[in-house]
């Protein structure tokens, strides 16, 4: 007749029989999803221009809540997501842009693609309009560039008016830069020298 000890000894035994091969399996899906996570937005290469990092704070999930002020001079409120990752083996940035009214109806969906001209020492900074099918220049030399500002980076561009604005320049300007959030100002001009406010863009940094 088998002893109660016995019986827990054998229960136990057979437990970890059953557990132990398990283990390594664990741990290596744990590994493996981690690693996935590490590797969904990219990584900067080693070899890449070192300014590229600049923009490195898009890398990543973000939700904003915009305002936007229209014709009759209100603000007109907006949600949206930005995702960045880097691109082309780390040698670029491509971030997402996406907006909605507040009803969920889509007002803007583009991309924005990102690399720096070391011998050149200037940006590329392009847009697509995914809705219209259009490119736009975000930082023509002729306009200044990129400029940085302690933390803040700011440059010029001409719209596509009328398929992207009723007016002529719009100035952008990230400003408030964080691990957690950043803030994209936009500010329009007619003729490039006197500019107003429009938009506001505050963004937080997305935990899904």
């Amino acid at each position: 007749m088998i002893r109660i000890n016995e019986l827990v000894g054998m229960m136990v035994a057979a437990l970890l029989l059953l557990i132990a091969p398990t283990r390594p399996g664990a741990a290596a899906t744990e590994d493996r999803s981690m690693h996935q996570v590490k590797q969904e937005f990219g990584k900067l290469n080693p070899s890449a221009p070192a300014e590229l990092s600049r923009f490195s704070f898009l890398i990543g999930n973000w939700r904003f809540e915009a305002k936007v002020k229209v014709a009759d001079g209100q603000w007109h409120s907006f949600k949206g997501t930005w995702l960045g990752r880097y691109i082309l083996d780390g040698y670029a940035i491509a971030d997402e842009y996406r907006m909605t009214d507040l009803s969920g109806k889509l007002i803007v969906l583009g991309l924005n693609l990102r690399a720096y001209d070391a011998s050149e020492q200037t940006w590329n900074i392009k847009w697509l309009n995914a809705l219209t099918g259009t490119w736009m220049n975000l930082a023509p030399s002729e306009l200044g560039g990129v400029k940085f500002n302690g933390q803040s980076i700011t440059y010029a561009f001409k719209e596509l008016a009328p398929l992207d604005a009723a007016h002529a320049y719009t100035r952008a300007t990230y400003t408030s830069i964080s691990n957690t959030h950043f803030t994209w100002r936009g500010e329009k001009s007619d003729d490039g020298n006197a500019w107003s406010e429009f938009m506001v863009v505050d963004c937080h940094r997305s935990r899904q």
